[in-house]
C-alpha cells in the first residue's frame, strides 16, 4: 500500500489498485455480491482458494471497509460475511470487467 506523507501527493487509482490487487480480492467480492456468507459456504464458492488465504484475504477486506463481519454467539460459532456500502460501490466496476473479458478473452 503506499505511504502515506503530508508532501507526497497520493494517486487516487494507485490507492484503488492497491486496494483491489490481491489474487483473490475481485473473486471474493464479486461472489459476496449475492449477499451475505458464511465462511465455509464462501470458501466453497471460490473455487481454488484455500483457507488460510481466505482468512487472510477477508481480513484485509474487513480493515479496508470493503466486508464486513459479523459473529454470533452460538456453538460452533457463526460468521457471516458481507459487503459494505463501500464494497457495493464496487459493482459497476465488475460488471464492466465481466462485460470486457466475454468480448476479449478466449
Amino acid at each position: 500500500m503506499a505511504l502515506k506523507n503530508k508532501n507526497l501527493q497520493i494517486c487516487p487509482f494507485q490507492e484503488a489498485m492497491d486496494l483491489i490487487s490481491g489474487k483473490w480480492t475481485m473473486s471474493i467480492i464479486n461472489t459476496l455480491m449475492a449477499g451475505k456468507m458464511r465462511f465455509k459456504e464462501l470458501e466453497r464458492s471460490v473455487v481454488g482458494i484455500n483457507t488460510r488465504m481466505l482468512v487472510k484475504e477477508l481480513k484485509q477486506l474487513e480493515a479496508r471497509k470493503i466486508v464486513s463481519r459479523k459473529a454470533y454467539a452460538t456453538m460452533p460459532p457463526t460468521v457471516e460475511y458481507s459487503l459494505t456500502e463501500k464494497g457495493m460501490l464496487l459493482k459497476p466496476v465488475l460488471v464492466e470487467v465481466q462485460a470486457w473479458a466475454m468480448r476479449n478473452v478466449e
